[in-house]
Formats: structure tokens, C-alpha cells, sequence
């Protein structure tokens, strides 16, 4: 028996590899994170072409009997970090450690010139009958970003990977805080 079907037959035999939801609460589809996961490891073996904004934003449907959504996140957590690292080592013998260094000090510019706007006026607005982001606690996380970037706070990849806003109606338009979150998640990987 070639190893590859042992593999495959010992993944069955040893069953899921997160916990599964219960009940009424929905979890990611087993298939979706395990297909993947699977490439995912590939392509980190193989030197492939999946990045670590792949991961970080890599989504599942949610079904019943699924995976606890907190497991799979940390994991992919875990596989965004090693993904970031290889990028960045890659980037520094290409280039060299200046121009890594260089690059990540202009994205964290961009992102404190974007946040010095006044608060509640950082980001676009969804319309007045369309729910945003909840203005409060953007700025907030905000102000953590600003303090990390220009102060040396504490803050950490996960922190902001896990920053969860209410909605409110003409709150800040997701899609442009997301983004900022990876930019400024992109920035915390490049220096660590």
C-alpha cells in the first residue's frame, strides 16, 4: 500500500480534525476547511502560490454539525503566521532586510496618515437606511492601531484578527475597515 492511501485512510480513521458544533449552532463546513487546508499545506510544502492575505481571508460556509468556528480561526490564525513568515523571508533575500524594513515603515505611515482623520470620520459611511460597522468601536481599535504603530503599545496579529463590531445603521462601511484590519495585520507580521 503506497503511503499517500495510508495517509488518507489514517485522516479517516482518527476522525474530524476540529470539534464539532452541536445542537442549533452552526460550524464551518467540514469538507470546505478541509480541502483547504489540505491545499494549504501543499502549497506551503511546495513552495505554491497561496499567500498569507489568503488565508486571512479564506471563508467557509457555515452548517450545521460543522467545526467550531474558534478552532478553525486559531488554526488559521497559526497557518497565516507561518504563510507571513516565509513571505517575509523571502522578501529579505530578495531584497534585504532594509527594503523589508523600509516597506513595512511606509504601510505603517499609510495607516496612521489614514487614522490622524477625526474621529467618526475615518472611513466611508454606509448609507443612512444600511447598517455599518458601530462608529464607537472602530474608532477605538482605531486608537489601539495608532498607539501600536506610533507609540510601541502592545498589540498583537490576533487582537485585531478577532476585533468584532456591532452594527449600526450608517455606521462605517465594513469592506474599508476590513481592510485597514489587514493592512495594519500585514504590518504587525512584517515586524515580528
Amino acid at each position: 500500500m503506497n503511503d499517500q492511501k495510508q495517509d488518507e485512510r489514517s485522516a479517516r480513521s482518527a476522525g474530524p480534525a476540529f470539534a464539532l458544533t452541536s445542537g442549533r449552532t452552526r460550524g464551518y463546513h467540514r469538507a470546505a476547511v478541509d480541502t483547504f487546508l489540505a491545499s494549504a499545506r501543499e502549497a506551503f510544502e511546495q513552495n505554491g502560490d497561496l499567500t498569507a492575505e489568503d488565508v486571512r481571508t479564506a471563508s467557509f460556509p457555515l452548517v450545521k454539525g460543522g467545526y467550531v468556528v474558534a478552532e478553525v480561526d486559531a488554526a488559521l490564525s497559526r497557518v497565516e503566521d507561518a504563510f507571513a513568515a516565509r513571505e517575509r523571508d523571502r522578501a529579505v533575500r530578495s531584497a534585504g532586510a532594509g527594503a523589508w524594513v523600509e516597506q513595512a515603515r511606509e504601510d505603517a505611515q499609510v495607516i496612521l496618515d489614514h487614522l490622524a482623520r477625526p474621529r467618526r470620520r475615518r472611513f466611508a459611511r454606509a448609507g443612512v437606511l444600511t447598517f455599518g460597522y458601530r462608529i464607537d468601536e472602530v474608532d477605538h481599535v482605531a486608537g489601539r492601531i495608532v498607539r501600536f504603530l506610533r507609540d510601541g503599545d502592545e498589540l498583537t496579529a490576533e487582537q485585531l484578527r478577532s476585533a468584532a463590531f456591532r452594527m449600526q445603521r450608517g455606521g462605517y462601511r465594513e469592506e474599508q475597515v476590513d481592510a485597514l484590519l489587514d493592512a495594519t495585520i500585514d504590518v504587525i507580521l512584517a515586524v515580528r
